[in-house]
């Protein structure tokens, strides 16, 4: 939340270890999004409605300016969950630094056929146009994906907000995590307050999938009247839908920020190494770079940006334009700290003819498995992309690339971004994450990457964050100085970097 000049991050933690357990809230503050102090943890395990765990959940700053945590706790060892919340002991303390918990806790338990052990995550509350605050939780029934709708004048008793208490479920797609439910405007850039209400927004819900551990979102429209969500038909609502990520990213979470107005979207990244590794090095899990969320001008998606404070990190700026990639003749980046770096490329070409058959077979599989099958292996329009972290010798490298297809009278675009030979070590989690990108080629004869390299992990965003995938690698030998930037050509048609800027990136202050 931001909250009195100030950005306030609250995260699962474990403070006894680098795996799950002993979780507590730890909370952080920043005045920029980028720069980070730890403090220490706001909530952790004290009393009867929290005392085996203080699970995930959300902040809402309610009129007097008075912020306010909704928490998941767990009450017994059957992993009973009920909702909580918490207030600042001391307002006037700018960071607030600690967090009270009443005893007239818990605010919401599980009743009925709801399953009281995938009850979790409050959202950030919203007002209602009958004055009263609203809230979703996340569970399931049986194998049907629920968003419970709960209502309060006081946001102290709280109530279900329709018959059912459901704002929106969907079969088949088991425990839903993570809920976050938020407006974005038709037009224009500014984020949205989630209490905002008119003609002139849609609606997100985004889930996060506790079987399948990956999100995925739908645009649509919220009834305000009945307490429903109606996805767009645009908006495929099951295990195919879309996705904010289509790599390592889970449990996410925006805000809105009234500094900048803009909604703000936090993502976790698990690990990729195992967890003895993990346990070696003490830590495990990271937050992603935060990213502004817009609609796209089509309605039918969400664009995602690194936030602009990143800009801040940034080195001397390294500009090439109308490079040329014939097949297999790399262009090796010089003078770039290839460990840490953001990179911008126009790709261009003169011709679709070369564009390959999009496979039949291909239309009921994932983008992710498209790319596992064809991986960086010569085609005709394109692989072409970036070649991060990689070694002289190409014994290690992640590979951000597009290939184009050819699908009856339209082409079909897909971003991978492969992992399997990020890393020479041995037991690691890197494979090729893959999404399609929604873009008329025909209109323009261009494709747009921008890409994050950050030691363990590379963020990337296609055609101005339509279509976004972040990996975790650990490379054995592409480290530090020994890290590489490579854009290569792996098809029989020419491909041009109208432009490739490319920046060495400073360290922030961070935990």
């Amino acid at each position: 939340m931001y909250f009195n000049g100030v950005y306030h991050l609250f995260y699962q933690y474990n403070p006894k270890g680098a795996v799950w357990g002993n979780i507590v809230w730890a909370h952080s503050v920043s005045h920029d999004l980028i720069n980070w102090i730890p403090l220490e943890p706001a909530i952790f395990p004290s009393k009867p409605f929290d005392k085996y765990g203080c699970w995930s959940g959300s902040a809402t700053v309610l009129p007097g300016n008075k912020p306010v945590i909704l928490y998941t706790g767990i009450i017994d060892k059957n992993n009973t969950q009920v909702q909580n919340y918490a207030v600042p002991k001391n307002i006037s303390d700018p960071y607030l630094r600690e967090w009270v918990k009443p005893d007239d806790n818990p605010l919401i338990v599980a009743e009925g056929p709801v399953n009281k052990t995938a009850f979790r995550d409050p959202t950030t509350a919203w007002l209602g146009n009958d004055g009263e605050w609203r809230i979703l939780v996340g569970g399931r029934y049986k194998d049907t994906g629920m968003a419970f709708l709960y209502k309060s004048k006081d946001f102290k008793k709280w109530t279900k907000a329709n018959a059912r208490g459901i704002l929106h479920s969907s079969p088949r797609t088991g425990n839903w995590e993570c809920p976050d439910f938020y407006p974005v405007a038709i037009n224009g850039s500014n984020g949205l307050d989630a209490s905002v209400k008119g003609p002139n927004e849609k609606h997100v819900l985004k889930v996060s999938l506790d079987a399948t551990r990956f999100e995925y979102y739908t645009v649509g429209t919220y009834h305000p009247d009945t307490d429903t969500y109606e996805p767009d038909n645009t908006s495929p609502d099951n295990w195919k839908g879309l996705r904010y990520d289509y790599g390592n990213f889970y449990a996410s979470k925006s805000f809105f920020d009234p500094s900048k107005n803009r909604r703000v979207l936090w993502g976790w990244a698990n690990e990729s190494d195992p967890v003895k590794d993990d346990i070696k090095k003490g830590w495990a899990g990271i937050q992603l770079i935060p990213r502004t969320i817009t609609l796209d001008p089509s309605g039918k998606q969400l664009l995602q940006w690194p936030v602009e404070e990143l800009d801040t990190l940034r080195g001397p700026n390294l500009s090439w334009e109308d490079v040329k990639l014939e097949k297999g003749d790399p262009f090796v980046v010089p003078n770039v700290t290839g460990a840490q770096a953001d990179v911008e490329v126009v790709f261009t070409f003169q011709s679709l003819d070369k564009a390959e058959p999009f496979d039949p077979k291909w239309k009921d599989l994932d983008a992710q498995d498209v790319c596992t099958e064809k991986g960086d292996t010569p085609g005709g329009l394109g692989p072409f992309g970036l070649l991060a972290l990689a070694t002289k010798d190409l014994a290690e490298y992640t590979a951000v690339h597009f290939r184009v297809f050819k699908d009856g009278d339209k082409h079909k675009v897909l971003l991978c971004s492969d992992g399997r030979r990020g890393s020479l070590r041995q037991g690691m989690y890197a494979p090729a994450f893959g999404g399609y990108v929604d873009v008329d080629l025909k209109a323009k004869m261009t494709l747009e990457l921008r890409t994050l390299i950050d030691h363990s992990v590379v963020e990337s965003f296609g055609e101005n964050g339509k279509t976004c995938i972040s990996s975790r690698v650990y490379p054995a030998k592409a480290i530090f100085d020994k890290a590489q930037l490579i854009a290569f050509n792996n098809g029989t048609e020419p491909i041009t970097l109208e432009n490739i800027d490319v920046y060495s990136m400073k360290s922030p202050k961070m935990n």
